[in-house]
């Protein structure tokens, strides 16, 4: 009844906002990729933005972005402009009331209608407030994916899979533009000067003569978290030959000191000590970077780092690592109830989750041992 509820108030608001639309030129001038996703989605996004510069080099492009995303994307030159929204559903914190994602929905929609974007791409499957914003906005081109919230506010309705990777799906909607795409289509995050700068001193200063790996272990949801001691005994299993690091942000601080607590090996630990920035350049300067399901891992990939990412009850399908299987491994324990997408707790009631503990930690040290044999360190 809900669902049918929030379909049907979708349908009216494109009906009313329909009438503020202009015509879409024969080709694109002026584009607005909308993405009110965090970090990791945020950095998924990365490859299609490259494809569209490509693909429409003469074109104004803008992304929207929440202001928690903008340092993903302030160096990234396939951008003219970064706009920001306080996207209803994604702001972390207090939500507001009822009424208030619609009036934000018609400030944001007439501030971006002064801008004169012809062509949006809604660059998130199910999202459709923002099919609305660019309906309000006036954009005569409007692409995204026939989810049954999202159809109603577009003009071109891709087919939509509920299962495929979220990057695939952004290069999907450029090349519903009808344009050609590069062959490159990694991850792009370009830490500044400054940021390797401090990478350099922090390898400096902890005087590290051992090839660098990372543990970041910290995640959002509760649910992805793997337990501490295991974290402990694979970074013991690896200290013979690498320098183990603890990472994550303030957040992270208890998850990462119930790991530190537990080691019996020189480590050190870097939680809290880096900007996004910092900890890509230092991800950068590392031989491997492991953890769960979370944001910082696509960092590393990022930097074409190998990483190993630990899922449960996300979707390694739509979420996993985009790049190469063999350099980018994701491990799973393939249980019947997994992925869930609960985030926040186990339905089933486990806590740890099984879907986590159904991990084994010579699973993870085999991946880890093959991969920095593959980058010439030996464990």
């Amino acid at each position: 009844m809900k669902a049918l509820l929030r379909s049907t108030m979708v349908r009216g608001l494109a009906l009313a906002l329909a009438g503020f639309t202009r015509p879409a030129p024969a080709q694109p001038q002026r584009i607005l990729v909308i993405k009110p996703d965090h970090l990791g989605d945020v950095l998924l996004l990365t490859p299609a933005l490259r494809a569209l510069r490509y693909s429409q080099p003469h074109a104004q492009i803008s992304v929207l972005v929440g202001s928690w995303a903008t340092r993903l994307l302030a160096d990234n030159p396939d951008l003219d402009a970064i706009e920001t929204c306080e996207f209803p559903g994604f702001v972390r914190g207090a939500q507001p009331s009822t009424l208030a994602p619609y009036r934000l929905l018609w400030r944001e929609a007439a501030r971006l209608r002064s801008m004169n974007f012809d062509t949006a791409l809604i660059a998130r499957d199910d999202h459709w407030w923002g099919g609305l914003l660019a309906l309000g906005a006036g954009c005569g081109r409007r692409i995204g994916f026939a989810h049954p919230l999202v159809a109603p506010t577009l003009t071109k309705a891709l087919a939509w899979n509920s299962n495929e990777h979220v990057t695939k799906q952004a290069l999907d909607l450029v090349a519903a533009l009808g344009s050609d795409q590069p062959q490159t289509q990694t991850l792009r995050f370009m830490p500044s000067a400054a940021e390797h700068a401090w990478a350099e001193a922090w390898l400096a200063q902890h005087q590290i003569q051992k090839p660098l790996v990372a543990i970041q272990a910290g995640s959002g949801g509760a649910a992805k978290l793997w337990p501490a001691e295991r974290w402990a005994q694979v970074a013991e299993q690896l200290a013979n030959q690498a320098q183990i690091v603890l990472t994550g942000g303030p957040a992270d601080a208890v998850d990462v000191a119930a790991i530190s607590q537990q080691l019996q090996i020189p480590h050190l630990n870097a939680v809290g000590q880096a900007n996004l920035g910092q900890l890509a350049a230092l991800f950068g300067r590392c031989a491997l970077v492991l953890g769960v399901d979370n944001g910082p891992l696509h960092l590393a990939v990022s930097q074409s780092t190998p990483t190993i990412h630990l899922f449960g009850p996300g979707d390694k399908r739509r979420f996993g690592p985009w790049g190469d299987p063999t350099r980018h491994v994701v491990i799973d324990a393939e249980l019947a109830c997994s992925p869930c997408g609960v985030l926040t707790h186990c339905p089933r009631q486990t806590k740890p989750s099984e879907c986590m503990t159904a991990i084994s930690v010579q699973h993870v040290i085999g991946h880890a041992k093959r991969l920095l044999d593959q980058a010439g360190t030996s464990i």
